[in-house]
């Protein structure tokens, strides 16, 4: 398995396309909208602190979900899975390998919108908060990066953009990662709470809040996690049953 970590962090790194978005695109848009002034309702929290940990989220998002369904996808048509069938490694083993390398990958991404924050708008926080901010953020990015297994395993190649497009795209904003979700109507403020993007990001902001996370929003990314792991080991072996 620490064999395939190796290559998958090595093929996501030579992709150039693949690192701007997920790497410069969320700090351009953090630089974009951080001009304004004033806090953010419900949270005290300034634009650009706010700003900061969604823009961290949603990159290290963009890192792990759009980079494991769409390679996943294309590694099933071109056999490459069906190789891997033929070593001991188990459906565990490649789904674990898939999250943990797209994990490592989503870290520059974190680090990059930290440092452009610090450093061009003036962001100041405790060095505690900065590793606890750093900490909570990759470690929630799991949660996406098992989803981006599972849908790379149940779309086709030319099915699977669309699809994690659509989930990319809603999950970010109905989160709260490009609006802060205190501004989207009541109803659907009650169905933002139980998403995975909006407890991914409340982390973050309890942390800038000098808090601890919330219990609620934990124990939902453990089970969003869950969820989503066991949906694509289950999808694996469905797959290779087929081959």
């Amino acid at each position: 398995m620490n064999s395939l970590i190796k290559l998958e962090l090595t093929r996501a790194l030579r992709n150039r396309k693949f690192l701007f978005f997920s790497v410069i695109y969320p700090s351009v848009i953090f630089l974009l909208v951080s001009n304004q002034t004033g806090t953010v309702d419900g949270t005290g929290l300034s634009i650009a602190k706010y700003v900061m940990v969604s823009m961290a989220s949603f990159g290290a998002l963009t890192a792990v979900l759009m980079g494991n369904s769409e390679r996943i996808a294309k590694e099933r048509e071109n056999g490459w899975v069906r190789q891997l069938r033929l070593t001991p490694l188990p459906g565990r083993g490649y789904v674990l390998a898939k999250t943990a390398s797209a994990a490592v990958v989503s870290l520059p991404s974190i680090v990059v919108v930290f440092i452009v924050a610090a450093v061009l708008k003036d962001v100041r926080l405790e060095a505690w908060q900065w590793l606890a901010l750093t900490g909570a953020i990759w470690a929630g990015s799991l949660v996406f990066a098992a989803l981006g297994v599972a849908i790379g395993y149940l779309a086709s190649g030319d099915a699977v953009r669309p699809i994690t497009m659509i989930v990319y795209f809603g999950l970010s904003i109905l989160g709260g990662l490009w609006f802060p979700s205190t501004t989207f109507p009541t109803w659907l403020q009650d169905i933002a709470k139980w998403l995975p993007t909006h407890a991914y990001a409340a982390l973050g902001q309890a942390i800038e809040q000098s808090q601890s996370p919330h219990a609620k929003d934990v124990t939902l990314l453990v089970v969003y996690f869950a969820l989503f792991a066991g949906g694509a080991a289950w999808l694996y072996r469905k797959d290779t049953l087929k081959a």
